[in-house]
């Protein structure tokens, strides 16, 4: 699995803190921008998070490039909807030197891991052979495993990101989509650590509001 942060709004903190700011000012916006220092802009930040003033984030935006996920993760993904999506289509792109994604629980198993192993390479082999009797990419990607990898382009502003990362990174998701929205995370913080700074799961930062089971109630 490959992240990486392709792009961002310049400044992502001061960003928000000025589009919050505007609200409440009657004075223009450069000298509002002047006037913002670092200790206001992170003071900002942590005073709407707590009012639960959100939509002052929804400026700033970042967009990832993301390869070697499962289509199994990239259909978790899309349905975050506030969000853009470009994937790489299995219509124009041939399939023929597919890899796959193997999930750790059947790594450690070798038996599992002989299984899956055969029917992906089935699936491979039969794909390619529908190639050659002349059926189109787009009907013969049928027979491929939800497990193959893909690639995404994925743009997502700072708000709806805070909510996908309550519920992704949280130990009741998927691992892969986990790892993924971790990687993502890290990321971000680079960039716009004071809007991150408390991003995760519910529980990183507050009560969670789930009722099923999680592993750190056991």
């Amino acid at each position: 699995m490959n992240v990486r942060l392709l792009s961002y709004t310049p400044e992502p903190d001061r960003v928000v803190a000025l589009s919050a700011r505007l609200c409440y000012s009657k004075i223009n916006i450069s000298e509002l921008a002047e006037k913002l220092t670092d200790d206001k802009v992170k003071e900002l930040l942590d005073k709407l998070r707590r009012s639960g003033h959100l939509s002052p984030f929804e400026h700033a935006n970042f967009t990832f490039g993301i390869e070697g996920i499962s289509r199994v993760t990239s259909h978790q993904l899309v349905r975050h909807r506030i969000a853009s999506y470009s994937q790489q289509s299995q219509r124009y792109v041939k399939m023929s030197n597919a890899e796959f994604v193997i999930p750790p629980s059947i790594m450690k198993n070798d038996s599992a891991l002989e299984l899956l192993s055969n029917i992906n390479e089935l699936a491979k082999s039969t794909y390619n052979k529908l190639i050659e009797l002349g059926i189109p990419e787009e009907d013969a990607r049928y027979v491929l495993p939800q497990g193959i990898t893909t690639k995404i382009i994925v743009t997502m502003n700072a708000r709806e990101l805070l909510h996908f990362f309550n519920l992704r990174c949280c130990l009741r998701a998927q691992w892969e989509i986990r790892t993924m929205a971790n990687l993502m995370l890290k990321e971000v913080r680079n960039v716009a650590p004071i809007i991150f700074e408390k991003a995760g799961p519910f529980c990183f930062s507050g009560p969670c509001p789930e009722e099923g089971p999680c592993p750190l109630k056991k």
